[in-house]
């Protein structure tokens, strides 16, 4: 289905139900399909929202404005109360600005291998692959950005679906989104402006991360003391697609602890 927002369709699914509201986003370059091996599961127990952000999957595509700030704006005119958002990568980024800015609509955050606080070089090397997604053949840098994503365990099939939605998602889309992340005053991928900026959360969090240095930065910020932070080392960047059932039986055990 779809909303109408300021002249462009944001698309979404709205499925089981329950009490709780979850909302999923999908990271940079992917759409709401990246969770149709969760969706089971957790309709099972809680009414589930999937959305593709602006310009990417089945949503309308503005030329301008394809940043996280704007992204989080458009989840807010969506939802309908409150919810536990779940956010991977660029979708953690988004998430997490929903619960700071917009705390009466998040009860609790899930996020996935997320796209915030991570060392200034880190920042750097990303900036610099800006040119490739400006230049003329855009969806190679892409596909070659997207190799960080995977390890030796990573399934084909998994390279190849994530291959074809990056090839699918406006060129230009892909860069103000990419952009976004790393560069501006509202950026949180490196640090210190994510302690800062993450410090703000205060609803209960919990974090699943590949990398072990990560886990243990973000256990240090989060405030309630309800959030877990979770390390499957030898994962790929998407681990919760990586270990589908495992990921939504630790979702759904943390979410039941917290009532």
């Amino acid at each position: 289905m779809f909303v109408e927002l300021d002249g462009f369709r944001l698309f979404y699914t709205d499925d089981g139900s329950g009490d709780t509201t979850l909302l999923l986003v999908h990271g940079w370059g992917a759409d709401s399909h990246q969770w149709v091996h969760h969706l089971p599961a957790l309709t099972q127990h809680y009414r589930v929202i999937a959305v593709d952000l602006r310009g990417h999957g089945y949503s309308s595509a503005p030329e301008t404005g394809n940043t996280v700030t704007a992204m989080t704006g458009d989840l807010v005119r969506l939802l309908d109360g409150p919810c536990v958002a779940v956010g991977h990568s660029m979708g953690a980024v988004i998430v997490s600005r929903l619960a700071v800015e917009h705390p009466e609509l998040v009860k609790a955050l899930v996020t996935v291998d997320p796209g915030y606080g991570w060392p200034a070089g880190v920042g750097r090397i990303s900036l610099s692959l800006l040119d490739g997604l400006r230049g003329p053949d855009p969806a190679a840098a892409a596909v070659q950005i997207d190799q960080w994503c995977y390890t030796a365990a990573s399934p084909s099939w998994l390279r190849e679906w994530h291959r074809r939605r990056l090839l699918a998602t406006p060129p230009h889309v892909l860069a103000q989104a990419f952009e976004s992340l790393w560069d501006g005053q509202d950026a949180i991928g490196t640090r210190p402006a994510a302690d800062a900026y993450l410090s703000q959360r205060t609803c209960p969090v919990l974090s699943f991360w590949a990398n072990p240095a990560q886990a243990a930065w973000e256990a240090d910020l989060l405030k309630d003391p309800r959030s877990r932070t979770i390390c499957w080392p030898g994962s790929g960047h998407r681990l919760h697609e990586e270990r589908p059932a495992e990921f939504a039986l630790v979702v759904t055990e943390w979410l039941r602890s917290l009532t």
